[in-house]
């Protein structure tokens, strides 16, 4: 999943608790949750996202942020405190893409 989106309310009520079941319910074997831009912000700021942030690493599911984007915002040191995968992601979503994964975007 690709969160991008600055609109919280998405990620508080579909996201989140989208890529939370898909990975405890075993509805997918793996699952990553992309940070990518305005959501970084968010995740560096606000409370409520964080603690979502951590129930979805807790349940396995893999959280990783955009590098360029954490740079550029000024909060990579804030998101690797919540042990959020901090990389560059352009290669990454690529590289998926062409291995056959499924792609939503938030």
């Amino acid at each position: 999943m690709i969160l991008s989106s600055a609109d919280e309310v998405v990620h508080r009520e579909l996201s989140f608790p989208y890529a939370y079941n898909s990975k405890k319910q075993d509805w997918m074997d793996q699952v990553r949750v992309i940070l990518w831009g305005p959501t970084e912000k968010i995740a560096a700021e606000n409370r409520e996202f964080q603690e979502q942030i951590r129930l979805l690493i807790d349940a396995d599911v893999e959280v990783i942020a955009c590098k360029a984007c954490s740079d550029n915002f000024g909060v990579s040191k804030e998101l690797e405190k919540l042990g959020i995968d901090i990389q560059y992601v352009g290669t990454l979503v690529t590289e998926m893409l062409k291995d056959g994964w499924y792609q939503l975007t938030f």
